[in-house]
């Protein structure tokens, strides 16, 4: 095994290791509550250490890259733009361990009840937002300007927002299952 990657392992658990005494701290105190100086207590590091894998507390639950929802996309063949999308989120999720999946759903939770986290989302999602255009763009043979690209990644996201925020108020969705049927039913073309 290369250092490299025994140094990656290493980062990975730390990085877990924060999110998961965060949201047990956020659970137990509340994301107000909760300092940063708690936190890095709690997974027995120091703040400065914390400061290297997350710039703010706010970016603890905040939209992220998501990197496997990318990797996937890359990975798809061409297509229509919502038929690529849906691939790569069931190819997203396929990947992740329930572990990953029920911590994402209570980054989920926390980002869909904090207001200050609703509106650092928003703030974020409009460059997540185009780097998917881009891709899809790429996937359908056309340009990320194409109206047709934007109304499709539009659509897509707005229909798995409402599925998100629905399992944030639900944990007993199957949220992966949920946001698959959600998109096949886009697909469709939203027959009732």
């Amino acid at each position: 095994m290369s250092d490299g990657g025994l140094r990656e392992r290493k980062k990975a658990r730390t990085r877990e290791t924060i999110l998961r005494e965060a949201f047990r701290l956020f659970r137990e105190r509340g994301y107000n509550a909760t300092t940063v100086e708690q936190i890095a207590e709690a997974a027995e590091i120091s703040p400065a250490t914390f400061f290297r894998y997350f710039p703010t507390k706010e970016h603890l639950v905040t939209l992220d890259r998501f990197p496997p929802l990318f990797e996937a996309l890359a990975a798809q063949p061409p297509g229509a733009p919502v038929t690529v999308l849906r691939g790569a989120f069931r190819a997203a999720f396929a990947e992740l361990s329930a572990e990953e999946i029920t911590a994402g759903h209570a980054r989920e939770v926390f980002a869909a009840t904090v207001p200050e986290l609703l509106v650092a989302n928003l703030r974020r999602s409009p460059g997540l937002i185009r780097e998917v255009r881009e891709l899809v763009a790429a996937k359908a043979g056309c340009g990320a300007d194409d109206p047709r690209v934007r109304d499709a990644v539009g659509a897509v996201f707005g229909v798995v927002a409402m599925v998100w925020l629905e399992w944030a108020h639900d944990g007993q969705m199957d949220g992966p299952a949920e946001v698959d049927s959600a998109l096949a039913h886009l697909e469709s073309g939203l027959g009732l």
